[in-house]
């Protein structure tokens, strides 16, 4: 655990950031639809997807699992690898994201995504990439939902990989009725809020954001395109499939809030999801493809842009919350 990354943010940036996720919220404050105004402002054109899931009324956590889920036809989640920023490779589903940051010293995975896909993906995907997979040292699980953790235990046995979560989402992946008792992996890594993990020339800056469970992770953490330097935000759980509590949902609220000033004041300007809907990444891994030399890289989208995400999840929470009462 090392320095903290610093990236500045004009006071002008910010100012904008704040006026244009207001824009066009109704008059009367406080109410269901003020809030979903407010989620749809900041929406904007770039996160549909995100304000579609959320605004609408939460239906909260699935049946308990009655016994081990059946691995899905490959067909339906495979994907191949993706090289996406100089340091930045996608080694996840059609749905279920994976990412691997390549560093000086090894490589580190944020979320593991499932266990019936792991190898395919991450290891087998690092290989088609040229990277050997013996080299992941530490794989991040944004939260312990089966969809992120269910590889972990995977890459721990295989190659000693190091799992990190939050001491609440330990705690939680061990009493989960939802996480088969073989796949998952043994308490490791526990970090803090606002801790740093460290990996040769990499640091990335851990926040913990409660709410979609306990012990949530989001993170910032540098990449390159083209040798030219930008900032990855991570909102590390995003829907509502928590019991629906008002105290769940201002936790939620909360851990939004402070996120999206964490991310102000980083000046991050990329925003990745560990779903492929709400990041754009359906659209945007086959635009990677055809990227040619000068184009943009369909990724960078901004720190407005990126803080307004934050408050898409922010706002419609705050509506769903009203729609407890």
């Amino acid at each position: 655990m090392t320095s903290q990354i610093t990236v500045s943010l004009t006071a002008a940036a910010v100012a904008a950031a704040l006026l244009a996720a207001q824009a066009h919220a109704q008059t009367t404050a406080g109410t269901v639809d003020s809030h979903v105004a407010a989620a749809k402002a900041a929406a904007g054109t770039e996160h549909v997807a995100l304000f579609d899931a959320l605004c609408r009324p939460a239906s909260g956590p699935p049946p308990a699992a009655t016994g081990p889920r059946p691995a899905p036809e490959r067909s339906t989640w495979h994907a191949e690898p993706v090289k996406v920023f100089d340091n930045l490779y996608y080694v996840g589903e059609k749905e279920y994201s994976s990412w691997a940051i390549v560093t000086s010293d090894g490589i580190i995975v944020v979320d593991t995504i499932w266990a019936h896909s792991v190898d395919d993906e991450i290891v087998n995907g690092l290989k088609k990439l040229g990277f050997d997979p013996a080299r992941i040292k530490y794989a991040i699980v944004s939260h312990a939902h089966i969809d992120h953790i269910g590889g972990a235990r995977f890459l721990q046995d295989t190659y000693g990989t190091r799992i990190v979560m939050s001491a609440a989402d330990w705690d939680f992946a061990e009493k989960s009725p939802r996480l088969p008792a073989d796949i998952k992996p043994r308490r490791d890594v526990v970090v803090a809020d606002n801790d740093k993990l460290t990996l040769g020339d990499t640091t990335l800056s851990i926040h913990l954001t409660p709410g979609h469970t306990p012990g949530t992770i989001s993170l910032l953490y540098p990449a390159k395109d083209g040798g030219v330097p930008h900032l990855v935000a991570t909102w590390g759980g995003t829907g509502f499939n928590f019991e629906l509590t008002a105290a769940n949902f201002q936790t939620y609220i909360d851990s939004a809030v402070k996120y999206r000033d964490v991310v102000a004041k980083s000046g991050a300007d990329i925003l990745l999801s560990n779903h492929t809907i709400f990041d754009g990444s359906r659209t945007k891994l086959p635009a990677m493809a055809t990227r040619k030399a000068g184009d943009p890289n369909p990724y960078v989208i901004g720190n407005d842009s990126v803080q307004r995400y934050v408050k898409v999840a922010e706002e419609c929470a705050r509506a769903n919350l009203l729609r407890l009462k």
